[in-house]
């Protein structure tokens, strides 16, 4: 089972236009099954540079050479993010979607999707047009986006892409671990997110989705703060209810385990694929 890689920067909130005068709440945690011969991809949905997703890559190859049970990590560049001067005009979230259904295509065997923020969107799109080659998709401070959702069309648009948003723009519990050497970091790989992806209404098609597996690797929520919003019957969390098998890990940390629990995150996509 191989590994695919795309990444994502810019703050995502999983949303579907509430009814006139509905109070607008705020998105899930945002944002590969082991199978023989199986693909094991990793994604995310905003203008991401994949360095941060080194160390978690790598400890997915080390199970590869010491139990031959997953195969080798690629990082999988979604069209407008291949640098920070690529031109991102046009470039919408069908784009991105079907970046990631040709990878799967190509393929050999069933496919783990792992998505983080946005690219939760972006996973959940492939499976609904793939669902027999998806194994398992794995959710990164993420969740489904349901049909006619945007991941987000309130953030800033400069020339037709979303720069990354001001620190002070992010919640506290989305910002937890990450210090300022890491936001330097961050501000150094971020490449901007071509406007499109984040404001196109997602279009979902077959039912058959909600029969994949999924898991929730919850950071900036706990998995106990999603199961209320779902008992509670919360719009945003709609489609993760609707899914048939779910299963939660907890992974306390801000909204970019990538930069500042990338040893945990590896584990825990591990312990996802081990389950599946």
């Amino acid at each position: 089972m191989s590994v695919i890689t795309a990444w994502t920067f810019t703050r995502w909130e999983a949303k579907n236009e509430p009814a006139r005068g509905q109070e607008r709440r705020p998105g899930p945690p945002r944002s590969s099954v082991e199978q023989p011969s199986g693909e094991l991809q990793l994604r995310s949905g905003d203008g991401h540079h994949p360095d941060p997703w080194l160390l978690a890559r790598r400890l997915l190859v080390g199970r590869d050479h010491t139990r031959a049970r997953t195969g080798r990590p690629a990082a999988l560049t979604l069209p407008g993010l291949e640098s920070k001067d690529a031109d991102r005009s046009g470039i919408g979230l069908r784009d991105h979607v079907d970046a990631v259904i040709t990878a799967v295509d190509q393929a050999e065997g069933p496919v783990v999707l792992v998505g983080h923020s946005g690219g939760g969107a972006i996973a959940h799109a492939v499976a609904d047009a793939r669902p027999n080659r998806v194994a398992r998709v794995v959710y990164v401070d993420s969740g489904p986006l349901g049909d006619g959702g945007v991941i987000n069309d309130e953030l800033p648009v400069v020339n037709g892409e979303i720069p990354l948003t001001d620190w002070s723009a992010f919640p506290p519990e989305e910002m937890r671990d990450l210090d300022q050497g890491l936001r330097v970091a961050f501000e150094d790989r971020a490449i901007p997110q071509p406007a499109g992806v984040a404001t196109d209404r997602q279009v979902l098609t077959d039912e058959r989705r909600y029969d994949v597996p999924a898991t929730v690797i919850a950071c900036a929520f706990s998995s106990d703060q999603l199961k209320e919003w779902i008992a509670q019957g919360q719009p945003f969390v709609a489609e993760l209810a609707a899914i048939k098998d779910v299963e939660y890990i907890d992974l306390p940390t801000g909204h970019w385990p990538q930069f500042t629990k990338p040893a945990e995150l590896g584990k825990a996509i591990l312990a996802a694929v081990d389950r599946g």
